[in-house]
């Protein structure tokens, strides 16, 4: 598809998961950076997400929000890329992870960064049970695995890296062997790099101004 591919986000946003699966695919894109409260909440972006907030891809007509959301559409849109399983059986472990990132640790990890705690007898309530069980989940999902689906790095790995990556920093996840070794593995990885430098480098500037 030979279609314009247009980014909106803010480096101080989970764009930086968006930006580096655009850095993993290899095309061109044109960033629009977006400032929490004023352009943000401007009609003319509220036209591409009534949610007002960032990260958001246009690619021709189609827009997509969401953070797995953009992931799994690029690896579609983009197949060159090699980013989605090829197997029925990998793309179950893709579908299944990622979106387990998406759902249970991203409400756990959000409900403990704001202090929120369940009851253990309503538990049962909430889709992720306990923020012990998410941890323990995502930790057998990486543990000994150098990917997260199949033999090969994917969109997957780009979501739950980065999750697992906030996580470390932020403290919000335990210092487990298994993680660090995932982590620092795709941090390394020369799209990770590159998208790191250019968001940090809109941050500085964000600084200055």
């Amino acid at each position: 598809m030979a279609d314009a591919l247009t980014f909106y986000t803010n480096p101080m946003s989970r764009g930086r998961i968006v930006r580096w699966m655009l850095e993993e695919i290899g095309q061109p894109y044109e960033t629009k950076v977006l400032d929490y409260g004023t352009t943000m909440k401007a009609p003319e972006y509220l036209a591409v997400n009534p949610m007002g907030k960032v990260p958001a891809i246009k690619h021709g007509d189609a827009v997509v929000t969401e953070c797995a959301a953009i992931c799994a559409y690029l690896a579609d849109a983009f197949p060159q890329a090699n980013l989605a399983p090829a197997s029925l059986k990998d793309r179950a472990a893709y579908y299944r992870w990622m979106f387990f990132a998406a759902g249970p640790v991203e409400a756990a990890s959000t409900n403990t960064a704001m202090g929120v705690v369940v009851p253990p007898e309503r538990k049962g309530m909430v889709g992720y049970g306990s923020l012990g069980e998410v941890v323990d989940a995502l930790e057998r999902a990486v543990d000994g695995r150098e990917f997260i689906a199949g033999d090969r790095f994917s969109a997957a790995d780009v979501y739950i890296g980065a999750q697992i990556g906030w996580g470390l920093q932020f403290g919000w996840l335990e210092k487990r062997p298994a993680f660090a070794a995932y982590s620092s593995r795709l941090q390394a990885r020369p799209a990770a790099t590159r998208a790191r430098e250019i968001d940090d480098a809109l941050m500085a500037a964000q600084k200055k101004d």
